[in-house]
């Protein structure tokens, strides 16, 4: 009976959260805001430390962040992951050439080596220091995308430039996570403690797995899908879901992050034939499982924590998640561009934290290396980064136009701005789940 119980309460927990989420999300979509923060502040505000604590039946809350309820927020991760990998093809990585590579690595080096050091100057040891640094890495671009999509500006060399870093960037953080996650089973009392050898062959391990998986998902997937064998219904969507849970369930067996294996699989379908039914199935997915992620993970946000010390803590990383994104984005993009403007809407265009470092959080607050209040101050920041990076590009476009096209160009664009506003919600779906239109348009456009 007690097993019986707990699934019981994991369901009504999924409800709860769920219902909360989407009705989150309806508001949000007509503030015109990113429909993945609703999602967040729903699971915020309803969860058991919140609202959430006053929902008791029998003398027991119906709302508990259990193991359950816990492990279909990681597979929620790794969907959202697997959605990501499809909005990057394999040719992106490689069309960017040194640009990319270069803007693409330092928008990695320069946030985690300048989180690390300014945290420990805040006193938190190493492992929490890396934890938070690695949550200030990786980049969520799909509503920068669609800005410049709405702006007409997909082309420009600065889109290019944005579409192949974040590719670079996506995946080194991939290899950051992994290698901090592979530190959270020591006692990461010191930098002392950690071995460099350790580190470097983690990443070259994590590389090497990711290359290796996107080789052979290119040839091996494709001609499984492609098999006469599969006529029943469902067939093809079954098989490809399988291929990434086993593929991340591989990565999390040989000690990385499964999320590497799904976004590896993801990324070898991006160019496949099968792309729009597999983008059009795993939508469907994502929709329950990504808005269920997200208000799993802001129901772990123990409001009681939350005091001066923590607000004070969050402006400091989010002053560090900006700074570090527009100089080490920014100025190697106004080097390469030759173009001080083109090169600030890199920076900007960088600036958007998501998925990733949300993940980060998770691990870090259920490995007991971060403390609830340290997760609070990540959520808070990749939430302010989420809201104000398709701001900043909207401000930097408008300027433009105001010096190029006057008056008229710019009353002209008010009105394609409040379009665009009234697109931002479904842009925020897609700018940490990767679902949606913009999942398709972002390969598109590469191709």
């Amino acid at each position: 009976m007690a097993a019986e119980a707990e699934f019981i309460q994991t369901i009504i927990g999924v409800g709860i959260l769920l219902f909360a989420a989407k009705l989150m999300a309806e508001l949000f979509l007509r503030l015109k805001l990113p429909i993945v923060l609703g999602e967040l502040l729903a699971g915020m505000i309803i969860g058991p430390f919140a609202l959430g604590a006053f929902l008791v039946y029998d003398g027991e809350n119906l709302l508990n962040i259990d193991g359950e309820l816990k492990v279909l927020g990681d597979i929620g991760a790794i969907v959202i992951l697997f959605m990501a990998g499809l909005e990057m093809t394999p040719k992106e990585f490689l069309r960017g050439g040194k640009m990319s590579f270069t803007v693409g690595t330092l928008g990695v080096v320069v946030p985690f080596f300048a989180g690390l050091w300014v945290l420990q100057a805040f006193g938190f040891d190493a492992l929490q220091s890396m934890m938070i640094a690695t949550a200030l890495t990786a980049t969520s671009i799909a509503i920068s995308i669609q800005v410049l999509n709405e702006f007409g500006k997909i082309k420009t060399p600065e889109a290019r430039l944005i579409i192949g870093a974040a590719v670079v960037d996506d995946i080194l953080a991939i290899a950051v996570l992994s290698v901090v996650t592979s530190l959270v089973g020591g006692d990461g009392s010191g930098l002392e403690d950690i071995d460099i050898m350790m580190v470097t062959f983690t990443i070259l391990e994590v590389l090497g797995f990711f290359a290796a998986m996107l080789i052979a998902s290119v040839f091996l997937i494709p001609r499984l899908i492609s098999s006469p064998v599969w006529k029943a219904k469902g067939s093809i969507e079954g098989i490809v879901t399988a291929a990434f849970f086993g593929a991340a369930a591989l990565a999390g067996y040989i000690g990385l992050s499964p999320i590497v294996g799904a976004f590896a699989v993801g990324m070898a379908l991006s160019t496949t034939r099968v792309f729009e039914k597999v983008e059009h199935f795993i939508e469907k997915i994502g929709l329950i499982f990504a808005p269920l992620f997200f208000a799993i993970i802001g129901a772990q946000v123990d409001f009681r924590e939350v005091n001066l010390d923590i607000l004070m803590l969050s402006g400091v990383v989010i002053v560090i998640a900006i700074v570090t994104k527009l100089f080490g984005c920014g100025l190697p993009a106004w080097m390469f561009l030759k173009d001080r403007a083109r090169g600030m809407r890199v920076g900007i265009g960088m600036i958007s934290r998501g998925e990733v470092g949300l993940i980060v959080a998770g691990v870090g607050v259920s490995s007991g290396v971060l403390t609830g209040s340290v997760y609070s101050t990540i959520v808070i920041m990749v939430a302010v980064t989420t809201i104000i990076t398709p701001i900043w590009l909207k401000m930097e476009y408008r300027k433009e136009i105001r010096s190029v096209g006057g008056g008229d160009a710019e009353d002209g664009d008010a009105e394609d701005g409040d379009a665009e506003d009234g697109d931002q919600g479904a842009a925020g779906r897609d700018a940490e789940g990767g679902g949606g239109p913009e999942a398709g348009a972002r390969p598109e456009a590469a191709r």
